[in-house]
Formats: C-alpha cells, structure tokens, sequence
C-alpha cells in the first residue's frame, strides 16, 4: 500500500463535522468492543451484524457512510486477532487485549462516501455528516494514479490541523543501484547507530533540546483558568512542540534508513525488544527519544522498496563479544574502548559490536517482513530470539 498524505484546508463548520464523525467513529469501535467482550465465541459476522444494528438505533450512526463504520469494525477485528495470535505465540509479557478508544484522532473511509474532484485538488465527502468539499494542500501527485486504486481514504486530526491521507494499492518498489555491500548497524546513545565500516552517526537528541521549551510551554497550561479558551490554546501550543519533535526524529530515521539501503545489499541489525528496554525509567526518555522502532520500521520499508535485504539477529552479548576471535570480554557500559586480552584485537565498542551483528547474519530474508504495510507491524528480516540488549 502506498500512501499520499495532504494537508486540509477547512473552515469551522466542517471542523466540527469532522470532529463529529471521528467521535462517531470511536463510538462504533467501542460498542462493537463492548458487545465482542459481553458475547464470547461469536465471530465476524456477528460483529457487522451488531453494525447494523447502531446503525438502525442512532441517528448520527447512520449518518455517517456504511464503508467508514464498517473501517470501524474492522479496526475491532484486527485487535481481536493480534490478540489471538499473540496467545498462541505465547508471547512473553501482555498479549494485547483489545482496549477501548479514548481519544480517537481519525475516521477512515473506503471506496464509497467521498468523491474526488476533477482537479484532483479538492475532495468532497457526501456522507450526511456535513463535512463537504475540503481543500488539499501537499506536492504528491495523486493524479497520476487512478481513482480505482484508491482504497481508503481517512481524516487525521493532529495538533498543528486536519490532514487527509489516500492509501492507494499501488507498488512501491524502485530500482536501486547494483552493490553487493554490507553492512551491520549496532543502535545506540552516545551515537545513533555504528556500522561495521566503522561509521559513526550523531545522536541528535531532539526531545533533549526541547524540552526546556517545551517545559516552559507546558507551565503556561497550569496558570489558565481550567475551561477556558486561553487554556485550550496553551494547549494547543504544547501539543505542536511535541509534534514538532516528532517529525523531526521520523524524518530523520526516514532519511538515514534510505541513505543505507541504497548503499547496501545487506543490512543486518539487532532484534531488540524495544518496549522491554523503556522499562528502564533511567534510559527510557533517552531511548524513546532515540526511536529505534522508527528507524527500524523504515529499514523495513526502504528494503522493500529497493529489493534489500534487511534481517534481524539475536542482540545477546553483541557488545561482549570480541569480533576477531569471539571470546566474551565483560565491560561496564562505562568501557567505550574494546581490548581483547585474548588476541589483542583493539576497537571502538559499538564498531566492534556492529561486526558482530553482521557475522551473525543469515541468508533468509524477509520471511517476517511487513515492508508493504497491508497488515500490522511485525518483525523485520529473521525473527530469532528476542531479548534485552547486554551492554
């Protein structure tokens, strides 16, 4: 799936039937939630008729399209199997279980509610919730693919706006230059990643830099009268500097994981369990900040695109291992230097790390790759064994 995001033009009335028929949205997930937990054993076809049954007892159910409450029952669906298939894997810790939305932030649509004008600039949505015509604002060119390739369309609402994203069935991949390179990438703090050439890249801390602004920000939100407009745009304020941040560390792993598939045949990185290491709470706001998901997640979307090969190794002892000849040689994390006193072999520790990684390569590929984006997140490459990173 491709997908081609614009920003939305749109005028206060349509704010508020946007907003509208993301709460309905919501409130469609949730009772087909609630009525999954309350009727165990029942199955999909159970869940859409529930459907139509808010649909024929709420007014403002029915009124938004059939296609984007259906979205919403699939939503449903998905969690319910994620949750499935994480108890037969016997996944360690907390398995999922579906939960009930909060603050919902999107409505999607399908292939019917919505009807995209000739100029491909502006999109009109004819369902009764009133949105109507928006403008889109964006330099992709959604009008050099047909309009039957558009599969879903959804409204996101974000801090800085309302933007429109068209996820079209569309494929992705391009030629790449022809390299038969190399090369593994060992994530870290004090850098961003070290590779097996002996490459270092920056760290560039983004929430650490900000965060006294944003701190200064967030202690406006304290001082207005709790209800009132000035508090809601203190706010408002605060949630654009998070958001800000967050763009800032995705465009910055999109482009790095771009730059190092186009370089390599092969990359090879660790399989850590993300979520396990933020439990850390003294290396948890360094790590989030660092977003090794993210960088991961496009690694696994460049590989797809540019037919790279992208694979995952066990992350046990990368770090205690001497590259040249293999022996465990313990460190503190203090010890930035690797000495092996077996063979003398001297190194930066995470390059040493990093060659590592790319011994442990194997020649499978993307057996569990979710490159092309059609269902949830998975692991990229080899899936081996999980675990915490050993430093």
């Amino acid at each position: 799936m491709l997908v081609l995001e614009y920003k939305a033009v749109v005028k206060p009335n349509q704010v508020k039937a946007i907003d509208e028929a993301i709460r309905t949205s919501q409130f469609v997930r949730n009772k087909v939630l609630r009525y999954w937990m309350d009727n165990h054993g029942i199955g999909k076809k159970e869940l859409y008729q529930y459907n139509t049954q808010l649909r024929a007892q709420f007014w403002f159910v029915k009124h938004l399209n059939s296609h984007a409450c259906q979205a919403s029952v699939e939503n449903v669906e998905r969690a319910i199997h994620r949750f499935f298939d994480n108890c037969k894997k016997k996944k360690p810790g907390k398995k999922g279980y579906p939960r009930f939305k909060k603050n919902c932030r999107s409505v999607e649509y399908k292939q019917s509610g919505w009807k995209l004008h000739s100029s491909k600039r502006r999109l009109n949505f004819i369902d009764k919730k009133g949105i109507g015509e928006v403008k889109l604002l964006g330099k992709w060119d959604i009008h050099t693919y047909p309009v039957e390739l558009i599969k879903r369309v959804r409204i996101i609402r974000r801090a800085d706006g309302y933007y429109v994203q068209f996820c079209l069935k569309a494929d992705s991949q391009q030629n790449a230059p022809f390299t038969t390179s190399e090369v593994g990438i060992d994530v870290g703090l004090e850098y961003f990643y070290s590779d097996s050439n002996g490459n270092h890249e920056e760290n560039p801390r983004y929430l650490r830099k900000a965060e006294k602004d944003i701190k200064r920000v967030q202690r406006k939100i304290y001082k207005k009268k709790k209800g009132s407009s000035g508090r809601r745009k203190a706010r408002s304020v605060y949630a654009r500097k998070h958001l800000k941040v967050t763009r800032q560390r995705n465009e910055h792993a999109k482009r790095l994981a771009r730059n190092l598939c186009l370089a390599n045949a092969k990359v090879v990185l660790e399989d850590l369990n993300i979520s396990g290491l933020v439990r850390n709470h003294k290396l948890a706001k360094s790590i989030s900040d660092a977003s090794w998901y993210n960088f991961r997640q496009w690694l696994e979307y460049f590989g797809d695109k540019f037919g790279r090969e992208i694979i995952a190794v066990a992350p046990h002892y990368t770090s205690q291992e001497c590259s040249n000849c293999g022996i465990k040689v313990q460190k503190s994390l203090s010890t930035r230097t690797h000495s092996c006193p077996h063979c003398g072999y001297i190194e930066q520790r995470d390059v040493n790390a990093a060659i590592v990684i790319l011994s442990r390569a194997t020649t499978e590929g993307h057996s569990g790759s979710n490159a092309n984006g059609d269902v949830s997140s998975t692991s990229v490459g080899r899936k081996t064994c999980r675990g915490k990173k050993r430093r």
